[in-house]
Parts: structure tokens; C-alpha cells; sequence
């Protein structure tokens, strides 16, 4: 019997089929590569986020969406390719729609417990200021810090803003009559007029209003209230809410390595 075989047709047929499979795998290979090039390249593309900000709070944040805040913010956010667009609100309604998540995020916000509460914050506040009791020359007060406010004094404050861990706990301790509004502008007429003893406002925001009423001479700020690190607080709601307060972190560390930080401080820099 002849050990020799020869080749047969069927033979050919199934190289042929199993060469057809190895093309067919290797254009399956090929798809997912692309796939996968293509879903890192979305992955690339920058994030986009709303924030509330507020519009009475000027050098910060005015009602026409400039500021010391939007400057930061956006520079910062421009590093770590995130796009920003604003809404301009009252503070309040910022906040409330943050909650909501309505918006990714509300600024200018201070960490303080009740504020942790509801939001998520990053670990680099945008900047820091102080609030200080200010009076009306003509209503005059013998106190020289304010836990020696007289009793049942009343003291104005704004609307959703906060003033420190500590005014609770003054408010109980000196029963403070507390009254709110809306606006800087009403504590400082208020003031005028002897409607309230004093007024809790922040420093810079206060000196902005006073100068554009032409009160320097009337009203003045006599102590200090706190001291607060201002935030960007952001959306319990939203998932990527500590992702994004990790990346306004980086951004902000950013600005300060390149000494771009320093200048943005600055009121000129809208």
C-alpha cells in the first residue's frame, strides 16, 4: 500500500474557510480598536457644568456675571478643561437650586457645619474674607466685640448668607433680635435710618455699597464677626460633584504655582 497522500479539493476548502475566519476575527479586532479609540477621544473632550452665581456681591459677583469669583473660577476650571457657564441669581435662590440639582454647583459659598450638610465641598477655597458689625454714626454702640452687644440688640443680616459657626450661639446667648433682607443696600439703609442697631456684612462687599451711596462718612465698621474661607459648593445630587470639586481644587493649586493666582484677586482683572 502506498504511504503517499495526495492533496484533495475538500482539503482546500477548509484552509480556505479557516482563512476566511481569521479575516473575519482580525476585522472584529480591528472594530473594537477603533471603538475603544473612539470612546477615549468623547472621554477627552471637556466637561461642561452650570453654576448659580450670585448677583449682589460685588467686587465678587455682580448682577451682570463679573467679578473677582467668576475670574477665578473660570481660569481655574480652564486648566483642568472644564467649560463653565453661569447663571446669575440671588444667593439664596442659588443655593436652593444647587440643593435641587438644577445646577452642578453655587458660589460664594462659606464651609461652615451648615452648609457641609448640604453640599459637597473641594478642599482650596476660592479666597478669604472677613465680616464685621458695622454702625451708623448716629446710632453709635459702647461695645467693643460682639459678645458685648446689649442684650435684645437687633442685628441685620442677608438672606441665605452665612455668618460664622459662632452666630447661633450668640444670637441665643444675647437673644438678638435678627432681621433679614435681601441685600447689602437695605442693611446699610436700615442702619441710616436706626432701624436696626447694627449690621453683619462682609468687608469689601460692604465698602463697595457704602462708596456707591455715598456714605463713607456715616456708615463704619467697628469689630470683627468671623472670618470664612468662600467656596464653590456643589450638588449633593450630581455624581460627578466630588470629581469636579477635585478638579476646581487642582485648577485653583495651578493658578497659585503659575502666580497667576495674585493677580485675579485683584478688582481690575474683570
Amino acid at each position: 500500500m502506498s504511504l503517499i497522500r495526495y492533496q484533495s479539493p475538500l482539503f482546500d476548502d477548509l484552509s480556505m474557510s479557516k482563512r476566511d475566519r481569521l479575516l473575519i476575527h482580525f476585522i472584529l479586532m480591528l472594530m473594537s480598536v477603533m471603538c475603544s479609540v473612539n470612546s477615549t477621544i468623547a472621554i477627552a473632550e471637556p466637561l461642561a457644568i452650570t453654576l448659580a452665581a450670585e448677583d449682589s456681591w460685588p467686587p465678587f459677583a455682580d448682577e451682570v456675571g463679573r467679578g473677582i469669583s467668576h475670574n477665578i473660577i473660570r481660569h481655574a476650571f480652564e486648566l483642568v478643561d472644564v467649560d463653565v457657564s453661569t447663571i446669575v441669581v440671588p444667593y439664596a435662590r442659588g443655593l436652593i437650586m444647587t440643593e435641587r440639582g438644577s445646577v452642578d454647583g453655587v458660589f460664594n459659598v462659606t464651609r461652615e457645619q451648615s452648609t457641609i450638610d448640604r453640599f459637597v465641598f473641594g478642599n482650596e477655597p476660592l479666597f478669604t474674607v472677613t465680616a464685621s458689625f458695622f454702625f451708623a454714626k448716629e446710632y453709635p454702640s459702647l461695645a467693643n466685640d460682639k459678645w458685648q452687644l446689649p442684650a435684645k440688640s437687633s442685628i441685620g443680616i442677608v438672606n441665605g448668607y452665612e455668618y460664622g459657626d459662632e452666630f447661633l450661639v450668640l444670637v441665643e446667648k444675647l437673644k438678638l433680635q435678627v432681621i433679614t433682607v435681601n441685600s447689602q443696600r437695605q442693611l446699610i439703609n436700615l442702619l441710616l435710618v436706626g432701624r436696626i442697631d447694627s449690621a453683619i456684612m462682609y468687608d469689601l462687599v460692604a465698602d463697595v455699597y457704602i462708596k456707591q451711596m455715598g456714605v463713607s462718612n456715616d456708615i463704619k465698621a467697628k469689630f470683627n464677626n468671623h472670618t470664612s474661607e468662600i467656596f464653590v459648593a456643589f450638588s449633593k445630587l450630581n455624581p460627578q460633584s466630588k470629581h469636579l470639586s477635585q478638579l476646581l481644587d487642582k485648577g485653583l493649586l495651578t493658578l497659585q504655582k503659575q502666580g497667576k493666582y495674585n493677580q485675579l484677586l485683584l478688582p481690575s482683572n474683570e
